[in-house]
């Protein structure tokens, strides 16, 4: 298992540390194949071909998460049966929300029906209609289907870790499917992918939240410089 890990590790540092080197690279250099170019052209794509999919999908998580919570899988105890919960309820609900709303909220809680209103897909920016757009899109990306998609990936790794007592890792979840290893070229990949994405969800937020407080000494000392350097720092 330490093999695979390390495996995991080297693969995705090199293909992180390529990431950072591309970001590097002046655009100049690579005229229209820069990362921000590249990276919002396929933004830009994925939305506009496959959002359907992922609100219908979204839908479908979350009323897989209702169904588990009231059908008798509901009941499954993570962990042994004779174990009970080292955290109360109002305990883990504030360690969810901290780790599931975090920094974004504060941010996009408030700027992203703004974003919406001044710039809707496809109504008049500051109408009526792009108001109700503008919040119904807000209560869908902060109401009940992230927090059940959240759900259903915690559980998945929950009930592999504490009930199977398989390592704590995504690839756990996906491997039985394959009647796989987690040493597989399936569970490496999985594991190499779930990196990745970890890796580059936890940069914007990051990067909101040195803006965020680089933005607020700035506006309390306007001595202060509110620049790259600083939110680097």
């Amino acid at each position: 298992m330490r093999r695979t890990r390390n495996k995991i590790f080297l693969i995705s540092l090199t293909i992180t540390s390529l990431f950072i080197i591309w970001w590097i690279v002046p655009a100049n250099w690579i005229p229209g194949y820069d990362l921000k170019n590249v990276t919002s052209s396929m933004n830009e794509y994925i939305l506009h071909n496959f959002g359907w999919f992922y609100s219908i999908l979204m839908t479908i998580i979350l009323l897989l998460a209702i169904y588990l919570i009231f059908s008798k899988y509901g009941s499954i105890r993570l962990g042994k049966d004779n174990e009970r919960p080292e955290f109360g309820y109002f305990t883990w609900l504030a360690m969810l929300f901290g780790a599931g709303m975090g920094i974004g909220l504060l941010f996009f809680g408030i700027a992203e029906p703004i974003s919406h209103l001044s710039s809707p897909l496809s109504t008049q920016s500051g109408s009526e209609e792009s108001a109700r757009f503008a919040m119904r899109y807000s209560f869908f990306h902060w109401g009940l289907h992230p927090w059940a998609l959240y759900a259903i990936v915690a559980l998945a790794i929950a009930y592999f870790t504490f009930r199977k007592e398989k390592q704590g890792t995504i690839s756990s979840t996906i491997i039985p499917l394959f009647n796989s290893t987690s040493s597989s070229w399936i569970g490496l990949t999985v594991d190499v992918l779930a990196v990745l994405a970890t890796v580059f969800g936890i940069v914007p937020s990051v990067g909101i939240g040195a803006q965020q407080i680089s933005g607020g000494l700035s506006y309390l000392f306007p001595s202060f410089q509110n620049t790259l350097i600083t939110q680097l720092i």
